[in-house]
């Protein structure tokens, strides 16, 4: 994957950010209300969170660079660019409005979430940041569909290190609309929602994609 994922994905964490208030605006705004001491709570979930889309990013980078120590490397290399040019190409879409591209891949983690569900439990309510940060670890493997397509396209990075630094790039890019639910939500929301900047994002996005494929093209000389 090329160094412009880094910036696809944090555009695509940035511009999706009304699906992750969606997914954890609940108990963000619950730790987020009241005194400015709930910032350092708001402040620990949200690095537990990332951490854990970077722990998962370098899972997938580890993952699809051991594929390509396997026999015939050079085909498995071309499969993993292809699928990760195809997720960023699909979270396009999806910030061009099309909001199902993405819902096939949230039934990937429901049964990793059967499991880890349950122990979030132990840190709700959450009153202290010794039980925020072990809450926003969990609910960084929460089933949703614009994480697990960054995902994929970190499968491409090549290493453990690039793949979280992939994931990492994510999450920063979710970080404002999180950070700031309830506090400024409402114009940030109002910004995110305005269809040129959708459009443009989009469109970036997509052809962050598209030319992926131009260069697969070339690669494999069929122009």
């Amino acid at each position: 994957m090329p160094d412009t994922g880094y910036l696809a994905l944090f555009l695509v964490g940035l511009l999706g950010g009304t699906h992750c208030v969606g997914m954890c605006g609940g108990i963000v705004g619950a730790l987020s209300m009241g005194a400015p001491a709930r910032w350092s709570m708001l402040l620990s979930y949200n690095a537990g969170r990332i951490i854990s889309y970077s722990a998962a990013g370098a899972i997938a980078g580890a993952l699809g660079a051991a594929s390509l120590g396997l026999e015939g490397q050079v085909p498995a290399r071309l499969i993993l660019y292809f699928f990760a040019n195809l997720m960023l190409v699909a979270l396009g879409f999806y910030l061009l409005g099309v909001t199902r591209a993405l819902a096939f891949t949230e039934r990937v983690g429901q049964n990793l979430w059967r499991v880890l569900q349950p122990l979030t439990k132990r840190f709700l309510p959450a009153r202290t940041m010794s039980q925020a940060f072990p809450l926003g670890l969990l609910w960084g493997w929460l089933p949703c569909g614009l994480v697990y397509s960054a995902l994929a396209s970190s499968l491409s990075a090549g290493s453990a290190g690039r793949g979280a630094l992939m994931m990492l790039a994510f999450g920063l890019g979710t970080l404002p609309n999180l950070l700031l639910a309830g506090i400024v939500l409402a114009r940030l929301n109002e910004f995110v929602r305005r269809p040129a900047v959708r459009m443009f994002s989009g469109l970036l996005v997509l052809g962050f994609g598209l030319y992926g494929f131009l260069g697969l093209a070339r690669l494999l000389g069929w122009i």
